[in-house]
């Protein structure tokens, strides 16, 4: 690759990433008014305007924070700042190990933060999310792994030219993934530390101890978290830089988060024990056998690229 290519091929990069960090709160924004738009339309409701969210978080930028101390606030920096890293990681292309690993750190920033608050409420909110990332993390960790031996690499740039869509490879690992989103968008049955509604039974979860622009910036780190999933979720259906692929892909992610809203308003809360048993039974099924197949049938890694 000569300095001209090199130089073009990271200048997509960097403008991707820039991109992400810009329009990414805008993105989510509109997702989360769009959510409740259609909650209220499935409960037979008006619902709030669509720029509601924006509205709510302009209105805690202007309230007092009240904080039990500074190192509560800090950790709730560390976690937005994580979040956005992550999504620019993943769009500027990066390794998905990396993804992953920033994205745990940036939720258990979030779960510290709910512990400095010294409060019986936000401490049981960072238990239940600390039961949920276990839930959910051998999921995510087979489906990095199922994206190397489909495509033959980690990197995010490289499953995006690959031959073919990955989902052909691993179509129970989408599968599965699906399944442990319902716990990272925080809905029903899984929304066990908290939930983007009013419904929960101690109080607001993990949340409760947090007001004012440190909610908004929770609020925000939601907003960046829930648009680099619905990315994710695309990834599977890209392939060789087609752009009809992606928009395939967004609107298949578009369709599975329609799933996921329907999902909440369909199903009770359940208890943290059926939640990581199920997550983990799907991981299994799906995950590991999904591998072996690809393993038996293709040969391993690096067959679509």
């Amino acid at each position: 690759m000569n300095v001209n290519a090199f130089l073009a091929a990271y200048g997509v990069r960097i403008l991707s990433a820039a991109l992400y960090v810009l329009l990414a709160p805008l993105f989510g924004g509109l997702l989360a008014g769009v959510d409740r738009r259609i909650t209220a339309r499935m409960q037979g409701r008006k619902g709030p305007p669509l720029l509601q969210p924006f509205y709510d978080v302009a209105k805690l930028f202007e309230k007092r924070r009240v904080s039990v101390n500074k190192l509560q606030n800090f950790f709730v920096v560390l976690f937005l700042v994580f979040l956005v890293f992550t999504g620019a990681l993943f769009f500027a292309g990066g390794d998905l190990l990396l993804f992953i690993f920033a994205f745990t750190l940036a939720a258990l920033f979030f779960i510290s933060a709910a512990y400095a608050a010294n409060s019986p409420y936000s401490a049981i909110g960072a238990e239940r999310e600390l039961l949920q990332m276990m839930a959910y993390e051998p999921m995510v960790l087979l489906t990095a792994v199922g994206f190397y031996m489909a495509t033959g690499s980690f990197q995010v740039g490289d499953i995006l030219f690959a031959k073919g869509p990955a989902v052909a490879s691993i179509p129970a690992l989408f599968l599965g993934f699906c399944y442990v989103l319902t716990f990272k968008f925080r809905k029903s049955p899984f929304d066990l530390s908290t939930s983007h509604h009013g419904h929960q039974e101690i109080v607001k979860g993990i949340t409760t101890e947090f007001s004012g622009s440190s909610l908004a910036l929770i609020e925000i780190a939601h907003w960046y978290e829930a648009t680099f999933l619905i990315a994710f979720v695309a990834l599977f259906f890209v392939w060789g830089g087609n752009p009809w692929s992606v928009l395939l892909g967004l609107g298949v992610a578009l369709v599975v988060y329609f799933l996921e809203i329907l999902i909440d308003n369909t199903f009770a809360r359940v208890k943290w024990q059926l939640a990581i048993q199920s997550a983990w039974i799907v991981a299994g099924t799906t995950g590991f056998l999904n591998l072996l197949v690809l393993t038996l049938v293709q040969g391993g890694a690096g067959w679509l690229s």
